[in-house]
């Protein structure tokens, strides 16, 4: 067999190419080809293994798709609870297996309906839920013991968790009894996302009580879904959300760690998020360096023994910073090829965008299609029947531990600056995140990155497509709705169970018991945020300079 060299000097290297340089999404350069020449003494098993076994590179349960296909879950939430529930039960019947919630910016930001700053923005981009009986109206009709359901909030997480826990104790509903996954990660909003109430060492405490509890009482359900998406979103090249992203895990590992918490009792819990961008199999590798990352970290710097604790179980979605406004039908395209490479990538739950994403909160057609797609390639592709089908591939080998060596070499980074909270407070990762993002927006500029429709391709005039609206009328009825509950609870419990949440907060206690018995009796999100506000105090972002 003629060797690499040899065919590159003398024969590609004689043939003229159609660009002078090519780069992934994440200005990675690309080879023209990649041969066993190139993966430098490759160990099978030492960097693949089986399937369900450590390292985990190919997945991590041993019949992956071919046992159970991945949860297909699609974001849902606007309007009022009942406009919420309307979409869950619509979703559920169309064939979805898991719910997926979003909340609107004041719950995001701790605020109730009828605070000055919740003005013009109650319902608009989820659903509007400010207490127990909001949080009773939404998943009105759904068996909290037989779906699993996502909760995508996070300085906010632990009173609307609390708000899910009471209504189960209100279904006499056992909380071992429930599945899902709650948001939770607080490190991400102060490096991407920007909703917060308070700093950020008090902010990570809070997680970390979700995650305490959690793994004391409710055994199924996912405390933190540490979230790359949001980096990714903010302009991250993949190899920055991949490192991140487990540098947060490892941050919330630490603080567990350091409360006294045993790493078996919480770890095997651990959920991530990821974006899938349109670079397929930079995508596809960096889930396989991501499971491979992370169960050599928990095993060797924390000595984790349960086989759980070392796996990266991960949702993922489609990148909504890719999908365009204009020739939006476009969108289905890119969204198939993002949903698989997630399944090619060996994800454990998927969330694939709505066309018209970029214009409004989607229509039910729309996110009928974008649920079509993820049964089109679990029914029909042929990709569920094979385990990782990509593995052995010299190209994909070599990318993903590419991928995994630049990733640790930013973890160990951080590393040296004292871990991720230090990271955090230094500003690192946002001003990492910051140029990448413009470099990125510096190519569409000069259409050195083509996006199809905006600088390619273009049209002279655009064809509208249905868009959602919402009831402005959900403001208002949210408004009467807490001001009532406020009037009628009895004031005498509210006033103990308010107390006893702020004294849990003053004695660095874990707040999620008095959480769960406070909502029970009347006290709000926007209350409990107050109570964060007074005690822990109010973050503002100091800038970049």
């Amino acid at each position: 067999m003629r060797r690499y060299s040899d065919w590159f000097q003398n024969r590609y290297k004689a043939q003229k190419e159609r660009k002078s340089k090519f780069e992934s999404i994440s200005f990675r350069e690309q080879p023209p080809i990649v041969t066993n020449e190139h993966l430098n003494g490759f160990s099978y098993d030492e960097k693949l293994g089986l399937p369900g076994e450590f390292p985990y590179t190919r997945g991590i349960q041993p019949t992956m798709y071919r046992g159970k296909i991945w949860t297909m879950r699609q974001f849902a939430g606007f309007g009022g609870p009942e406009d919420t529930n309307k979409r869950f039960k619509y979703l559920l019947s169309h064939g979805q297996t898991g719910l997926s919630t979003a909340f609107d910016m004041p719950c995001l930001m701790g605020y109730d309906p009828d605070h000055p700053m919740s003005k013009g923005e109650v319902g608009r981009e989820g659903v509007s839920v400010a207490s127990i009986e909001d949080m009773d109206r939404l998943f009105e009709g759904i068996p909290l013991d037989q779906v699993t359901t996502s909760m995508t909030i996070n300085c906010t997480a632990t009173v609307t968790l609390a708000f899910y826990f009471a209504i189960a104790k209100r279904r006499s509903i056992s909380f071992d009894k429930i599945g899902g996954t709650i948001q939770n990660d607080m490190f991400k909003e102060f490096i991407a996302q920007k909703e917060w109430i308070s700093p950020p060492a008090p902010s990570v405490k809070l997680v970390c009580d979700v995650i305490e509890y959690c793994a004391e009482l409710a055994p199924k359900f996912n405390p933190v879904s540490i979230s790359g998406y949001h980096i990714r979103e903010a302009g991250a090249t993949a190899v920055q959300e991949l490192a991140f992203t487990l540098a947060d895990g490892l941050g919330y590992v630490e603080h567990c760690i350091g409360r006294g918490m045993d790493v078996d009792s919480f770890a095997p819990q651990l959920s991530f998020f990821f974006d899938v961008h349109n670079d397929f199999f930079e995508e596809i590798a960096k889930f396989r360096a991501a499971r491979r990352l992370w169960a050599r970290m928990m095993k060797e710097r924390y000595n984790a023994k349960k086989p759980k604790s070392l796996m990266l179980r991960t949702h993922a979605q489609t990148a909504g910073v890719s999908l365009t406004a204009q020739q939006p039908v476009n969108n289905v395209a890119r969204v198939t090829m993002q949903a698989l490479a997630a399944v090619l990538g060996g994800v454990q739950s998927l969330h694939t965008n709505s066309m018209d994403e970029t214009l409004s909160l989607p229509t039910e057609e729309a996110v009928k299609v974008a649920l079509r797609t993820q049964q089109i390639i679990a029914e029909e592709s042929g990709v569920t029947n094979t385990i990782d089908p990509l593995g052995g591939s010299y190209y994909i080998e070599k990318l993903t531990d590419e991928i995994e060596a630049e990733a640790y070499s930013y973890i160990k980074k951080i590393d040296e600056m004292g871990g991720m909270l230090k990271a955090v407070e230094l500003g690192y990762p946002q001003k990492e995140i910051a140029e990448s993002s413009y470099q990125f927006q510096l190519k569409v500029d000069s259409k050195e990155e083509v996006m199809v429709g905006v600088n390619k391709y273009q049209d002279e005039e655009e064809t509208p497509i249905p868009l959602h609206a919402i009831d402005p009328d959900v403001e208002r009825l949210q408004i009467e709705r807490t001001k009532a509950l406020k009037a009628s609870r009895n004031k005498e419990l509210w006033e103990k169970s308010f107390k006893a949440i702020k004294q849990a907060c003053k004695e660095n206690r874990n707040v999620m018991p008095s959480l769960v018995d406070g909502v029970e009796h009347g006290v709000t999100l926007g209350e409990v945020s107050d109570i964060y506000r007074e005690v822990f105090g109010v973050y503002r972002d100091p800038g970049l300079v």
